[in-house]
């Protein structure tokens, strides 16, 4: 069972994203926004992996990626952003600062839990 923290502020996409978490059999955790996501991760760094929305109050997806992949003890936490406003040119951007996997909004079950499959074997 792993654990994994969703940062998102949109209320239904919380709740979507921690039932399916739930349903793979593992623990999810929800920050309402990257400032939270990243305050409970450095007071417990035992998250296995951060799912996390790109347009959020005070801290957003983008921030949240950069600020982690600038600490050493987050450098190998898989990040996925999952966002529906965003282009082919944001999402090379996101990869390349350290983002592991991109999943578009509507969440699409089959695809969401093979990418969490992916990023916690």
């Amino acid at each position: 069972m792993y654990k994994i923290l969703i940062a998102e502020d949109d209320k239904i996409s919380q709740k979507l994203a921690a039932r399916f978490v739930q349903d793979m059999g593992h623990l999810p955790f929800v920050s309402p926004h990257g400032k939270h996501a990243y305050e409970a991760l450095k007071a417990e760094n035992k998250f296995d992996m951060l799912i996390t929305d790109i347009m959020m109050p005070e801290m957003d997806g983008k921030q949240l990626v950069q600020t982690l992949r600038g600490d050493s003890q987050f450098m190998d936490l898989p990040i996925v952003i999952m966002s529906a406003v965003v282009g082919v040119s944001d999402i090379s951007s996101l990869l390349s600062l350290g983002a592991t996997y991109f999943l578009t909004k509507p969440i699409d079950k089959g695809e969401f839990e093979e990418v969490i499959r992916r990023c916690l074997e």
